[in-house]
């Protein structure tokens, strides 16, 4: 087993919690100074906020900063893989810091585990989810025309260390995904556990199974 610390931060800034992951990210990184843990699991749900990854087109964000100002929402550009996503309450966003070397695994596997604690998760729910082919993330009716999207990924990793992660929609204000191209898609739909359900999820709750099964698909232990 793994050891890895685990950080609730409830409502937080988009900003501040980027800074406390570049932090994090620093400390893992291999050097002569070897972390006691292999990896820090954060949790947190953000004001409304748009990110766009290293790859991605500013064209995918369809209001300008005035609209943006209007709705009460932030836009960055970062270092993750991926496209355009949006975040904010409701939704629970998962950064995990962790030295794939310790996990054994690859940038490839990683984002695979990623997506079966999703998976694993939403199945205790009742959900059914899978993978759709040639794109990451978590999806529902992946082989339909009905094919949406309840989690997206997007990660970076360097020297062996992983930041950023994934967005889950949980009791997601899906409004805000009718401003962006979802992850550049603009043939998908999205979804969340409260639409598919027809019920507010509880957040604590939903959040506890989370973490079990992030444990049990990594092999991951928390620690204080």
């Amino acid at each position: 087993m793994n050891p890895i610390l685990f950080h609730d931060l409830g409502l937080k800034d988009y900003k501040d919690t980027w800074d406390l992951q570049e932090q994090l990210f620093a400390e893992m990184l291999p050097g002569e100074k070897e972390q006691p843990v292999s990896g820090h699991l954060i949790f947190v749900e953000h004001p409304h906020v748009f990110t766009l990854g290293k790859s991605g087109s500013e064209s995918n964000l369809l209001i300008n900063e005035a609209m943006l100002k209007q709705k009460g929402a932030q836009f960055y550009r970062i270092n993750r893989g991926g496209d355009i996503t949006y975040h904010g309450p409701g939704q629970v966003v998962g950064y995990p810091i962790i030295r794939l070397d310790r996990f054994g695994m690859g940038i490839r596997s990683y984002i695979e585990n990623l997506e079966e604690t999703i998976i694993r998760t939403l199945k205790t729910y009742g959900i059914e989810a899978g993978r759709l082919e040639g794109a990451s993330g978590v999806w529902l009716d992946a082989d339909k025309p009905s094919a949406r999207k309840i989690c997206a990924i997007g990660v970076r990793a360097s020297r062996l260390v992983t930041m950023h992660g994934f967005a889950f929609n949980v009791n997601t204000d899906l409004s805000f995904y009718q401003l962006i191209n979802p992850c550049g898609f603009i043939d998908k739909g999205v979804t969340s556990m409260q639409k598919e359900l027809g019920r507010p999820v509880d957040m604590a709750e939903l959040k506890a199974v989370l973490l079990e099964k992030f444990k049990e698909v990594f092999g991951a232990e928390e620690t204080k």
